[in-house]
């Protein structure tokens, strides 16, 4: 006996047509929109309008899938919810109409009443685990909306609501099949030194993974798509953002992946055995975003003889202009593509005759960066030669929300499943 569970989303904005293709595979779909860029850009949204803070490209997703549901019945789980679970359920609700799907949500994952002592902090939402969506789906859902859950949960939810797993090395290597798939190709052949060897990359395949009763499992992907899945790519997902690889802390254990054996067993189908396992940590990790400011960034093309001291010219002259005009920022950061901002040179600097110059600033004082942003195109005329264009030439000034990391005490933190 088996479940395949399928990944069709590793972050937001990845590829919206990879779920409806995966899903003909698949007992149970996995959507992860959640990374903690997606929490920061999130909150800026529920800012400007309180009725959103979800993921609304899931909503696309969720549309493209109701054929495939009408032919075939699958799970979904996902938590493109973000800070708002029960919007995105509602949405969902109106897109279905009469076709009846039954749909729950997972909440309790806003823990900011418990953080606000002492934390500046605008949300907090504290990593999830597994059993608020297995109990949704032991209690029938066919479409498990949640907030902020540990990625590999997403997985490990349906793993244990089919086979009932209880003990540490099951869920072990539960986690261990979640956090292989989290991150769609990456395990497909995403991020591989010989990336440009693979087969037929413009149909990657999105991850597969065959769970047995007793643990075992073996990651795949559908037959016919491009991308490899070896020892190699597995490997390098497994140690991917794990820290300790005897100690990976997820809400629902902590996994030992030193004992994990990696065999193939066929054409693009790795078997993995091997994870160990302990009781979880006594504390969940908090996702925490809190005010940091505005945001803004300008750019123009250089083109001719000496762009590089042409570039630094212009960006010490508008930031001299704005000073006068009493306008100073936290924070600034000019930059020169082709000079070294990424990597060394190759080749003189004298001989490159082409540049963009960017010019990032941020500080709390939105007049100073509308400044800023109207700041740029008067060099089209008043600058030197060879400026070719600019961009957003009255600007995008965006609000900026950092990410703060924290922890908090498991039993302050109550999951719910809800229906829709």
């Amino acid at each position: 006996m088996s479940l395949i569970i399928g990944n069709g989303c590793g972050f937001w904005g990845d590829d919206p047509t990879a779920p409806e293709k995966l899903a003909p595979y698949c007992d149970v779909l996995t959507l992860d929109y959640l990374s903690e860029l997606s929490l920061s850009i999130l909150a800026a949204q529920r800012e400007k309008n309180p009725n959103l803070g979800y993921a609304k490209d899931c909503l696309d997703v969720i549309a493209s899938l109701i054929p495939h549901w009408k032919k075939k019945k699958f799970l979904l789980v996902t938590n493109g919810g973000g800070f708002n679970p029960l919007g995105l359920a509602q949405k969902a609700k109106e897109l279905l109409g009469d076709f009846p799907l039954k749909v729950a949500i997972v909440t309790g994952d806003d823990v900011l009443p418990f953080m606000k002592e002492g934390r500046p902090l605008f949300t907090a939402h504290a990593y999830l685990g597994a059993e608020p969506i297995a109990e949704a789906i032991r209690q029938g859902a066919d479409l498990v909306i949640t907030g902020r859950v540990a990625d590999p949960s997403l997985t490990l939810g349906p793993l244990i609501a089919h086979f009932g797993w209880t003990s540490f090395d099951l869920l072990a290597q539960g986690t261990l099949a979640g956090h292989l798939i989290e991150c769609g190709t990456q395990v497909t052949g995403g991020l591989r030194e010989d990336w440009t060897t693979l087969p037929d990359l413009p149909l990657i395949g999105y991850p597969l993974v065959e769970v047995f009763s007793d643990g075992k499992f073996i990651i795949t992907k559908p037959i016919g798509t491009g991308g490899k899945v070896d020892r190699l790519s597995v490997a390098l997902q497994m140690v991917y953002e794990i820290g300790d690889p005897s100690q990976y802390l997820s809400p629902d254990v902590t996994a030992n992946f030193l004992p994990v054996q990696l065999r193939e067993v066929g054409p693009d189908r790795v078997e993995v055995t091997g994870a160990k396992g302990s009781p979880p940590p006594k504390t969940l990790k908090v996702s925490g975003t809190y005010r940091a400011g505005f945001f803004a960034q300008g750019q123009l093309a250089l083109y001719g003889g000496d762009v590089k001291a042409k570039g630094e010219k212009i960006a010490e002259t508008l930031l001299k202009k704005l000073k006068r005009e009493g306008y100073t920022f936290d924070k600034v950061d000019v930059s020169l593509t082709g000079f070294g901002g990424i990597g060394p040179l190759t080749e003189d600097p004298k001989n490159l005759r082409e540049t963009i110059l960017r010019i990032a600033v941020r500080g709390d004082n939105k007049k100073g960066l509308e400044a800023f942003c109207r700041s740029f195109a008067p060099f089209v005329t008043g600058g030197p030669t060879g400026v070719t264009g600019y961009t957003n030439p009255r600007g995008d000034i965006r609000p900026l929300f950092g990410f703060c990391p924290c922890f908090i005490e498991r039993e302050k933190v109550h999951p719910e499943v809800k229906w829709i």
